[in-house]
C-alpha cells in the first residue's frame, strides 16, 4: 500500500536521527571513540556512511545533501538571531581582544596557505598529466578552515558550473580536517598538559565529558528560558518561527538578487545562501531591539537550536560521502589532505608556543577551529581547561566576529577562477598577500615573541 503523503524527506530525517542516537551510544561504550574524544555526530555519520555503501539502507543522497544544506543554512540564521554575549559589556571585550585578534589572524593565515599549498599541487598533478578543475585544490580550505557547511554549499554550486562531484569531495576534506582536529589534536593537547603547560594544571576529565552522558542525579544547567506563555504558544516553536522567517525572507532575497544577474553568477548566489540569512537574521535581530521585543529571543534556546541544526548537519554530510568517488580522486584528496594537515599542525603548533599569555589554550582553541569547526575547537580547549576558568572560551567567541572579513573574503576568493576568470597561479598570489598581511600584523602586534615559558607567564 502506498502512502498518500510523500515520506521521502522524513524517511532521510529518520535515518539521520538514529545514527545520531548511535552515535551517542558509541561515544558512551567504545573506548577509542572516547579516548580520541571524537562527537557523537562524527560516530553517527561515520556508522551512516557505511550502512549506505553497504546496502543495508537506500537511501537517497541527494537528498541527504539537500537536508544538510539546509541544516547549514539553519545554523548561521539561528546565529544571526542569538544574542551575543560576546559583545555585551565593551571593557570586557576590549581586554579580550588580544587574544581573540591572534586567533583571527591564524585563520587569516592558515586558510590563504591551505588555498595556496593546495593549489599548487593541483599545478604539480597537472604537470604530471592530472586534470583537475581549477577549483579543486580551494575545497581544502572550505573543508578544514570553514567546516563542512561550506564545503558542501560551495562545492554544490560548483557542480553547475561544471566541477563534477564537487560537493562529496568538498566533504571529504571536511571530514579529513575533522579526524585531524581529533587524532592529532587530542594527543597534542595531552602532551602540553602532561609538560605542564596548562594555565590551570593538569586536570582529569570528568566522566560525563568523557562518555558524553550527564550523570542521572548531576545538577545540570538550563537549557534556556521561557520568553512566552505555554498556553499562548510554546517557546520553542517561537525560536523555530523566527528561524523560518528570515529562511523565507533570505530565499526572496537570494532569487531577487539573482534576477539582477548573469545566469552563472546568480547560480553562485546560491552558495552564499548562508551568509545573506546571517545578515537578515542579523537585521531582524536589531529591528527587535528597536521594537523593544529582543527580550523575547532567549540566547539559551537559540543556542539549542544552533546546536540541533550543526549535529544533524556532520551527520548528513559525513554520511552522504560517496567512496567511489573519493576512491576515483584518491591520490588529489590524500596529497592534499595530509599535507594541509601535517603543514596546518606544525604553523599552528609553532606560532602557538610564541604567545605570552595561555599558549596551550589557545593553541587547543584556534587548531580545532582551522582543521574543523569551532565546536571542535571547544572542545579541543575544555580538555586543558576543563571548567573554562582561561578568557580564551570568551576569546573565542569574540574571534567569529572579527574573523567575518577574512573568512567572507577567502569564500569570494575560491571563486575567482570562475567569477572573474583568473588563472590558478594569480589566485594564488592573492591569498600569498592576504597571508603577508596576517603575518605581518602579528608581527607588528607582538604576537611572534619568544618561545611561551607554561603557565607562570599566563596568570594574566
Amino acid at each position: 500500500m502506498s502512502p498518500p503523503y510523500p515520506f521521502d524527506a522524513m524517511l532521510v530525517f529518520v535515518f539521520l536521527s538514529a545514527m545520531l542516537v548511535c552515535g551517542v551510544v558509541l561515544r558512551a561504550r567504545v573506548r577509542l571513540v572516547q579516548t580520541f574524544l571524537f562527537p557523537s555526530c562524527l560516530m553517527g555519520g561515520v556508522l551512516g556512511l557505511v550502512l549506505v555503501h553497504t546496502g543495508w539502507f537506500a537511501i537517497e543522497r541527494s537528498t541527504i545533501e539537500a537536508l544538510a544544506y539546509h541544516f547549514f543554512n539553519m545554523s548561521f540564521i539561528s546565529v544571526g538571531l542569538t544574542p551575543n554575549a560576546a559583545t555585551k559589556g565593551s571593557s570586557r571585550g576590549w581586554r579580550k581582544l588580544r587574544g581573540a585578534g591572534w586567533m583571527a589572524l591564524m585563520q587569516g593565515l592558515t586558510f590563504p596557505l591551505q588555498a595556496i599549498l593546495s593549489g599548487l599541487i593541483v599545478l604539480l598533478l597537472a604537470m604530471a598529466g592530472m586534470d583537475l578543475f581549477p577549483t579543486f585544490g580551494f575545497l581544502v580550505p572550505l573543508g578544514f578552515n570553514e567546516g563542512p557547511g561550506q564545503a558542501l554549499s560551495i562545492g554544490k554550486v560548483w557542480e553547475s558550473l561544471g566541477f563534477g562531484h564537487a560537493a562529496t569531495i568538498g566533504l571529504t576534506f571536511a571530514a579529513a580536517g575533522y579526524f585531524c582536529s581529533f587524532f592529532i589534536g587530542v594527543p597534542l593537547v595531552n602532551r602540553g598538559i602532561r609538560r605542564g603547560h596548562a594555565a590551570n594544571g593538569p586536570r582529569r576529565l570528568p566522566p560525563d565529558f568523557i562518555t558524553g552522558i550527564l550523570p542521572r542525579e548531576a545538577t545540570n544547567a538550563s537549557a534556556g528560558r521561557l520568553t512566552l506563555h505555554s498556553g499562548n504558544v510554546d517557546t520553542l516553536a517561537f525560536h523555530m518561527a523566527l528561524v523560518g522567517i528570515v529562511y523565507g525572507l533570505t530565499y526572496g532575497l537570494v532569487r531577487l538578487l539573482g534576477t539582477l544577474m548573469p545566469v552563472d553568477a546568480a547560480a553562485i548566489l546560491w552558495g552564499f545562501f548562508f551568509f545573506f540569512g546571517l545578515a537578515v537574521a542579523f537585521i531582524i535581530r536589531k529591528g527587535m531591539q528597536v521594537l523593544r521585543v529582543a527580550h523575547l529571543v532567549d540566547d539559551g534556546i537559540q543556542r539549542r537550536i544552533t546546536g540541533w541544526s550543526v549535529d544533524y548537519l556532520i551527520v548528513a554530510t559525513v554520511a552522504a560521502i560517496q567512496l567511489e568517488i573519493v576512491w576515483q580522486y584518491g591520490v588529489p584528496i590524500g596529497v592534499m589532505a595530509v599535507a594541509n594537515g601535517l603543514m596546518t599542525t606544525l604553523l599552528v603548533v609553532w606560532l602557538g608556543r610564541r604567545l605570552a599569555e595561555f599558549p596551550l589554550e589557545r593553541t587547543a582553541a584556534i587548531y580545532g577551529t582551522v582543521t574543523g569547526t569551532v565546536s571542535c575547537g571547544l572542545l579541543l580547549l575544555r580538555i586543558s581547561d576543563p571548567d573554562f576558568r582561561t578568557p580564551v572560551a570568551f576569546e573565542l567567541a569574540l574571534m567569529n566576529v572579527l574573523v567575518l572579513p577574512i573568512v567572507g573574503g577567502g569564500t569570494v576568493l575560491v571563486n575567482a577562477p570562475l567569477w572573474w576568470g583568473w588563472g590558478i597561479g594569480l589566485t594564488m598570489m592573492v591569498f600569498a598577500a592576504i597571508a603577508g598581511v596576517a603575518l605581518g600584523a602579528m608581527v607588528l602586534l607582538g604576537y611572534l615573541g619568544r618561545r611561551g615559558s607554561g603557565p607562570a607567564a599566563e596568570k594574566a
